[in-house]
């Protein structure tokens, strides 16, 4: 492999296509679905990388030809548009793990250590990245993806996306404490833009809530009950902008999303974006 300089960044640019192909390597890694790009920056710092035979070092760009290996196994390569991004939505029972903290793209789990990802088919993807993921101990509608560059994209939107959550609680808020989770403020000061939230039935001792709000995660609605004293026992989310948990879905299932269902997420995520912020 030739070796040059890649001015600005001190590392290597050699490669065996043309030059305008070549791509960062933590880009083509993330691309493939293998890694994020700070993921694969550990790699290349230990030593776990190689290009074309030789070590890669930060600021290595690649081209299609490359060989490229991770402790010495081959990866193939992605192409630039050589296909759409791979997004599954599963539906994840509570306590049970999305994926491995560790989990090896070569080597799946099972037993008691699988997690939902291992039921998605392994052609469908090396390694999937969760957007925006629901803690452990809850549930409900999970975003997965192959596509490391699309998942960095979804994750700096979700902020700005709308998403619905049912919320199971022991005992039954008081008017004060519903009307103070609409307030919307979180420990540490910041408020969330509630939209809703009303009863939604129940049985015995426990009641259930339907909270809908806008750039809320899974553990920041359990703090907003929680702060009224209630003993939160599980969330669910069940909408995520345009996507819904189907009620015909059941747990531990998950389906491809359908590039029209893709693009309308995309769309969604970007006018949510782009909305200016509202008033409390």
């Amino acid at each position: 492999m030739r070796r040059s300089r890649d001015h600005g960044h001190g590392g290597q640019s050699g490669h065996s296509g043309r030059a305008d192909e070549a791509e960062r390597l933590q880009k083509v890694l993330s691309r493939a679905g293998l890694a994020s790009r700070r993921e694969v920056e550990d790699w290349i710092r230990a030593g776990r990388l190689t290009i074309n035979g030789e070590p890669a070092v930060l600021g290595v760009r690649v081209g299609p030809s490359d060989q490229i290996r991770l402790d010495g196994r081959l990866i193939r390569q992605r192409q630039t548009g050589g296909g759409a991004a791979r997004v599954f939505l599963i539906h994840r029972s509570p306590g049970e793990n999305l994926q491995q903290p560790n989990e090896s793209a070569e080597q799946p789990v099972s037993g008691d250590s699988a997690s939902a990802l291992d039921r998605i088919p392994r052609r469908a993807g090396r390694r999937f990245i969760a957007v925006s993921p629901m803690p452990r101990i809850d549930g409900g509608l999970e975003l997965v993806t192959s596509d490391g560059d699309l998942a960095a994209r979804l994750q700096r939107l979700m902020r700005g996306l709308t998403s619905e959550f049912s919320v199971r609680v022991h005992g039954e808020l008081s008017e004060q404490g519903l009307a103070t989770i609409l307030q919307g403020v979180l420990d540490n000061g910041e408020t969330l833009k509630v939209e809703r939230c009303e009863t939604a039935g129940g049985e015995g001792s426990n009641r259930w809530y339907s909270l809908v709000a806008r750039g809320a995660s899974g553990k920041e609605v359990r703090q907003l009950f929680e702060r009224q004293g209630a003993l939160v026992s599980r969330v669910l989310r069940t909408h995520l902008g345009s996507l819904t948990l189907d009620r015909s879905m059941s747990r531990g299932r998950f389906r491809e999303l359908s590039s029209d269902e893709l693009e309308a997420f995309l769309i969604s995520t970007q006018t949510s974006a782009e909305a200016p912020p509202q008033a409390s």
